[in-house]
């Protein structure tokens, strides 16, 4: 019995090494698997994208220029941007950017294996830049949209798409890894027209042409849509590391109002005039501090007015947050992306009281 416990333990000592060598390529491969098996779940709905003015020729070449291999396109056919796209069903609808299809006359889906469509403009919205298109496809591949509440910082990530064009190369798009390096970042509004709130941060690679495509977690579901990166100079111009993703939640509402009427309802009225305050009305209200935007009018039958507002109440905070005048409160409902039927919280100064008034945005018609 001794003799034979000996020879299992002999046994044991001499095959331990080929037993951990074995163990841990199990790990490793456990990991690889899961990045490769994230990555084929998702690639065949990635989709590159090129944006073209009216030609014969919509065929992306390359060629070698003072030492860079890039895109090029012959004299009959300019391609005016290129970017990246996912697609959201089955019967042709792709998400991107705003930014990639703007001021387009025509833009060219190409599927993961070659097929190209041309494709149509459903509707955008530029404060999320946020874009949907149409293809006249059946049956194509589509990927499982995430929860991007549920990122964390450190998390494994990888990003696919179309980086300068090499799409047209391999038909398939190219795949990234690297964590998620932040999360809620806020950019705030740029130029009145986009809101970069909440975005995610990663520092897998993404370059010129990657905007519109997705950002996956290892279990291959679709986490946000890689828009930007920071190139830490003008004269850089590719990936240092610090890209930037609008969460897939986001854009998930942002689609639904783009399927459902063509745009987010984004225009809406109030119903009330606002003024700055300022000495005279400070005195003539009896105010105790210098702040606020004082309503001067409010239309009847508005919101302003269903809401209670009354002229001479001063508009202190919405939502939260000091304002001073229109834009101030205009502002803010852009970084909350609000739209026609929200509501909003208004916190107005009466005759010495404070009171909380809710304001429903109503659309125009």
């Amino acid at each position: 019995m001794i003799n034979r416990i000996i020879f299992i333990l002999f046994l044991f000592i001499l095959f331990m090494p080929f037993l951990d060598k074995n163990i841990s390529n199990g790990i490793y491969n456990s990991d690889e698997s899961r990045i490769i098996d994230s990555i084929a779940s998702v690639s065949q709905s990635v989709v590159g994208i090129s944006v073209i003015n009216q030609s014969e020729s919509t065929e992306l070449s390359w060629k070698v220029k003072d030492g860079i291999f890039a895109p090029y396109t012959n004299k009959d056919s300019i391609i005016k941007s290129l970017g990246s796209g996912l697609i959201y069903s089955n019967n042709g609808y792709v998400i991107t950017n705003s930014h990639v299809i703007q001021n387009s006359e025509e833009i060219y889906v190409t599927l993961a294996g070659g097929e190209k469509y041309l494709a149509s403009i459903v509707g955008f919205d530029e404060l999320t830049d946020i874009a949907l298109l149409k293809v006249d496809g059946h049956n194509l591949p589509v990927s499982d949209l995430g929860n991007s509440k549920n990122i964390i910082v450190g998390q494994w990530v990888v990003a696919l798409g179309n980086p300068l064009g090499l799409f047209d190369l391999s038909y398939e798009p190219t795949a990234t890894i690297g964590i998620i390096s932040g999360v809620n970042i806020d950019f705030g509004v740029k130029n009145k027209k986009n809101a970069y709130q909440n975005m995610i941060q990663t520092d897998a690679s993404i370059n010129e042409g990657n905007s519109g495509g997705p950002l996956i977690n290892l279990e291959g579901q679709v986490i946000g849509i890689n828009t930007f990166i920071m190139t830490g100079s003008d004269s850089n111009q590719g990936s240092i590391g610090i890209g930037f993703s609008i969460p897939i939640n986001r854009v998930k509402d942002i689609v639904h109002d783009l399927i459902l009427y063509g745009e987010v309802k984004r225009n809406y009225s109030m119903g009330l005039t606002l003024k700055p305050m300022n000495v005279t009305v400070q005195k003539y209200l009896n105010v105790p501090f210098n702040n606020g935007a004082v309503i001067v009018d409010i239309e009847k039958k508005s919101t302003g007015m269903n809401a209670g507002l009354k002229i001479g109440d001063i508009v202190i905070k919405v939502d939260g947050i000091s304002v001073n005048s229109i834009e101030d409160v205009n502002e803010i409902n852009r970084q909350n992306f609000r739209k026609a039927g929200d509501e909003i919280q208004l916190e107005i100064w009466r005759q010495g009281e404070i009171k909380l008034l809710n304001l429903k945005l109503k659309a125009y018609i």
